[in-house]
């Protein structure tokens, strides 16, 4: 005979809402940041969050370490040599029991400075809309040097921070 276990029978988080545990699960592995780094980058969007939160998170969801960089992958082709303020921005979609969220994720390639923020708009499209405005000024307004070019993966757009909203 054995003992039942007690506690919960699915782990979740005791501070963290389901969007955005969602929302850190989505980041990490899009990312591909240091924990330290995460906790930065997610920090203005979930104040509440701690290291401790973060990890036991993460941990709870088996993607708590990176992966190796030598492992099993094949060999990633490295960006060029960027100046400083030269953002990559994409948007992920993220899954939650209250339905579908996006991130939007913005990580200078030089610095690894990243900034997010989650919204729940009914489309992609919709999604890039909301981007034009409150999400650029967002990133206008957290990163803490200037911004010389945003680089997106919709159609090959780059757009350029000194001319902002069209």
């Amino acid at each position: 005979m054995k003992d039942m276990k007690t506690g919960l029978r699915e782990p979740r988080s005791t501070t963290l809402t389901e969007s955005e545990e969602a929302m850190v699960l989505a980041f990490r592995p899009h990312a591909r940041l240091p924990l330290d780094d995460c906790l930065y980058a997610l920090q203005p969007t979930i104040p509440h969050l701690t290291r401790s939160t973060l990890h036991r998170c993460l941990q709870r969801h088996g993607i708590f370490r990176l992966p190796d960089v030598n492992g099993d992958k094949p060999q990633r082709q490295r960006f060029k040599r960027y100046p400083i303020g030269f953002f990559h921005l994409d948007i992920a979609e993220v899954q939650t029991g209250e339905g579908k969220l996006f991130l939007f994720v913005a990580i200078d390639r030089t610095s690894k400075f990243a900034v997010t923020q989650l919204v729940d708009k009914a489309g992609r499209w919709t999604a890039w809309e909301f981007l034009t405005v409150p999400f650029l000024e967002h990133l206008l307004q957290a990163v803490p040097y200037r911004i010389r070019t945003i680089l997106t993966e919709f159609a090959g757009s780059e757009i350029d921070p000194a001319n902002r909203f069209p």
